[in-house]
C-alpha cells in the first residue's frame, strides 16, 4: 500500500518522539495520478491526533516529478507567511523505510470541495462568492512572499521561465503522442513565437485550484490551508492564474476538460471577475493573460496525453482513465480560442 502501518508506527514514534505512534492506523485518502497522501492515527486515537503522509507514487516514478524534499521545503518556508498551509512534522530521505522519501504533517480540518459542496456548505450565492475572493486573495498572497526572504532564493530558476516550460510541455507531448494532433501542435508553435516578457516572478503553486484547498468549516471565504505543492518552483505567478482557468467553468457553458462543475453554481464568479480580483489584490498587469490562459490549456493537453499514452503502455493499472483522450481536443480548442481571440 506504500504505508505499512507496521512501518510507519514505530518509525514514526522515534521520529516525532512519542510512543503513542508506535501502533498506527493508516488510510490512503488520496491517490489520483500523482502522489499518495494517507491519515495517519495513532490506535485508540480520535482524528484530532492524526497527522498526514504523503509520499510519491509507489513503482517507478521521474523524482523530478514527486520530490518530497521540495515539496517539505516550500511548506516549512511558507509558514509564518500569509499563505496558509499545514505545519511540517518530520522529513524521511531515507529511503530503506518506505521504499521513497516522505513527509509527515499537521492534519488541517477543513472542507475540501472536489465536484459539489458539502450538504449545508456556502449555500448563498455571497458565500461562494467569498469563497472565490478567498482563493484570489490566497493566490496574491502568495505571489507576494519574497522568496529570499523565506529562504527560497535557489527554488528554482526565474530567467527564461516560460521559453523552458513551453519547451518542457512541448517534448511532454512528443514523447506522449497518441495520434496525430495538428492543433495541438500549433497550438505548441503558436505559444513558443509569442511568449511575453515576464513583468514579475515569484512563488508558484504550479496546480492552484478549489480541490487543492481547505476551505474553513464556519467560514466559507477563509482558505484553510493550500495543499499539493509538488509542482511548485520559481517562475512567472501568472502562470497559476492561467491554470486555475482551466478548472474554472462558469455558469451557461459546458466544458469537457473540468471534471467539476461547482464553479457554475450561481454566486460564483466569472472568470474575467476572477481575474479582477486577483488584479486588485496584486496589482499585478494582466495585460498578457490571455497568453497565460492560452498556455495552461496547452499544459494540461500535454498532461492528459501522457496519462493517455502511460495507460495505453499499461502504467496506469488500478486508474480509470476512460474518456481522458476525448479531453484533448477540446483542451487544444479552449487553448487556440484564449491565445487567438482572447476568450477567457
Amino acid at each position: 500500500m506504500g504505508a505499512d502501518p507496521g512501518v510507519v508506527g514505530p518509525y514514526l514514534a522515534g521520529a516525532l518522539g512519542h510512543e503513542k505512534w508506535r501502533s498506527v492506523r493508516v488510510e490512503l485518502i488520496a491517490a489520483g495520478m500523482s502522489n499518495l497522501t494517507y491519515v495517519v492515527t495513532p490506535e485508540g486515537g480520535s482524528e484530532d491526533d492524526a497527522v498526514i503522509l504523503r509520499r510519491p507514487p509507489t513503482g517507478a516514478v521521474l523524482a523530478t516529478a514527486h520530490d518530497m524534499v521540495r515539496e517539505h521545503r516550500v511548506i516549512s518556508a511558507l509558514a509564518g507567511t500569509p499563505v496558509p498551509v499545514p505545519r511540517t512534522l518530520h522529513l524521511a530521505t531515507d529511503t530503506t523505510v518506505l521504499g521513497a522519501p516522505f513527509y509527515v504533517m499537521e492534519r488541517v480540518a477543513g472542507v475540501h470541495v472536489v465536484s459539489e459542496l458539502p450538504p449545508g456548505y456556502a449555500d448563498e450565492p455571497a458565500q461562494r462568492r467569498a469563497v472565490a475572493d478567498g482563493l484570489m486573495d490566497t493566490l496574491a498572497a502568495l505571489h507576494s512572499v519574497d522568496p529570499t526572504a523565506v529562504g527560497l532564493s535557489d527554488f528554482g530558476r526565474p530567467e527564461g521561465f516560460l521559453e523552458r516550460q513551453v519547451r518542457r510541455w512541448t517534448k511532454q507531448w512528443d514523447a506522449t503522442r497518441d495520434t496525430d494532433r495538428p492543433a495541438l501542435d500549433a497550438l505548441a508553435a503558436r505559444l513558443a513565437e509569442t511568449v511575453p516578457a515576464t513583468r514579475r516572478t515569484g512563488i508558484t503553486h504550479g496546480d492552484y485550484r478549489l480541490d487543492n484547498c481547505l476551505l474553513d468549516p464556519q467560514t466559507p471565504g477563509r482558505v484553510r490551508a493550500v495543499l499539493d505543492w509538488e509542482m511548485s518552483t520559481l517562475g512567472d505567478p501568472l502562470t497559476d492564474l492561467g491554470m486555475l482557468f482551466v478548472y474554472w467553468p462558469q455558469a451557461g457553458e459546458e466544458r469537457a476538460v473540468s471534471v467539476s462543475q461547482v464553479t457554475t453554481l450561481p454566486g460564483f464568479p466569472t472568470r474575467l471577475e476572477l481575474a479582477e480580483r486577483y488584479a486588485a489584490s496584486s496589482s499585478a498587469d494582466l495585460s498578457d493573460l490571455n497568453w497565460y490562459v492560452g498556455f495552461a490549456y496547452f499544459k494540461f493537453a500535454a498532461i492528459v496525453a501522457g496519462i493517455v499514452a502511460r495507460s495505453a503502455a499499461g502504467a496506469m493499472a488500478g486508474k480509470d482513465t476512460t474518456g481522458y483522450a476525448d479531453k484533448i481536443d477540446p483542451c487544444v480548442e479552449l487553448g487556440r480560442a484564449a491565445l487567438e481571440d482572447g476568450a477567457l
